[in-house]
């Protein structure tokens, strides 16, 4: 996985898909010396075109499997709908790759857990674009916790909620064909993953979720992100609202919001509250809340970034290059698309669901 003896290494990255998470992988691989982003996948010829000449992209092509079988490529980066991440990238890690895939890791667990397995295999880097992570205020919230700061952290409550902020109606993230899930898999994922990093537990017990579609099917709460086609008359049949319970093996609980269109007072809400038994943390913005002999107070904390690159995919070269160790490990990856799979069971079902 890493190349500790060549910290002089180049490696040649290959995107697949140049939507608006595509240039995000390019931009963000472009900004590490020891990376080149040589080829890009796209169906879109226009699209691919573009990307290349404006990012200069020296080889595009529209058969992501041209690039898996390149045997220049070192890496590929993910930025596909939801329903191609696991073959793409199951493809790639046989073929020797190593993989950045963005969230979610996959749309059902078994699928999630054959990554994994490939990955061990091959001995190559499989890695989760979890970038709510990477963020200071997390990385130092999760110092405050590793110096013991809160005491305990025995419950959180962690939210990615938009007043109006649906993909674009018609897009693929509003169809359940390509997308499986909606503002779940979107964006409550981010604030799941990062709670339960901040937490160090991934191992759920038992999930009772609640998916609502309230918004999206009558054309309200559209929001502006992404470069692919939108049909109109597809149907919007994902979530624009979910929220869960979720009990951790150590009993300790997790309450999840996520919404891409709901009235609420922010336009943008995206932030995790942690409950400890000596003190409270709470960002945007990173506070602390305790007991001191001069009362109880509210600390306003200097945030930084000690552990990781705030750049996903920086992070994942310098993984490579041997210089870090993975910041998302991919059985965590696995642990959260677990919890996402018993969110959906049981808003289907109407019961709490077990998770093996």
């Amino acid at each position: 996985m890493k190349d500790k003896k060549k910290n002089d290494r180049i490696y040649n990255v290959a995107v697949i898909g140049a939507g608006g998470i595509g240039i995000d992988h390019i931009t963000s691989f472009q900004k590490h010396p020891n990376a080149r982003v040589v080829a890009i996948a796209e169906t879109s010829a226009a699209r691919g075109s573009e990307a290349a000449e404006l990012h200069n992209i020296p080889e595009v092509v529209t058969d992501y499997k041209k690039l898996i079988a390149h045997p220049g490529i070192d890496v590929i980066s993910i930025a596909l709908p939801n329903y191609l991440h696991a073959p793409v990238a199951l493809a790639a890690l046989r073929a020797g790759k190593h993989v950045m895939i963005d969230k979610p890791m996959a749309t059902r667990a078994a699928d999630a857990a054959r990554l994994v397995a490939e990955a061990r295999n091959q001995k190559r880097l499989l890695m989760v674009g979890q970038n709510n992570r990477f963020t200071p205020e997390v990385q130092t919230a999760k110092k405050l916790i590793a110096d013991g700061v809160p005491g305990d952290v025995y419950h959180a409550k962690t939210a990615w909620t938009r007043r109006a902020g649906i993909p674009r109606i018609g897009s693929w993230f509003t169809q359940k064909k390509y997308a499986s899930g909606g503002a779940t898999y979107d964006i409550g994922v981010h604030a799941l993953d990062r709670c339960l990093y901040l937490m160090g537990e991934f191992d759920a017990a038992a999930v009772s979720g609640q998916t609502y579609s309230k918004f999206g099917p009558r054309g309200l709460g559209d929001g502006n992100w992404g470069k692919g086609e939108i049909d109109p008359s597809r149907r919007f049949d994902v979530d624009d609202l979910s929220v869960a319970l979720i009990k951790l093996k150590s009993g300790r609980t997790v309450l999840l919001e996520a919404s891409w269109a709901a009235h609420q007072p922010a336009p943008d809400f995206n932030g995790t509250q942690l409950f400890g038994t000596d003190a409270g943390i709470l960002f945007p913005p990173l506070q602390l809340f305790r007991d001191t002999p001069r009362g109880y107070v509210t600390e306003l904390v200097k945030t930084s970034a000690p552990y990781a690159s705030t750049n996903r995919m920086t992070h994942f070269i310098d993984c490579l290059l041997g210089k870090a160790e993975p910041y998302v490990k991919p059985a965590e990856s696995l642990a959260v698309q677990k919890i996402l799979d018993a969110i959906y069971l049981s808003a289907k079902t109407g019961k709490e669901v077990r998770v093996k």
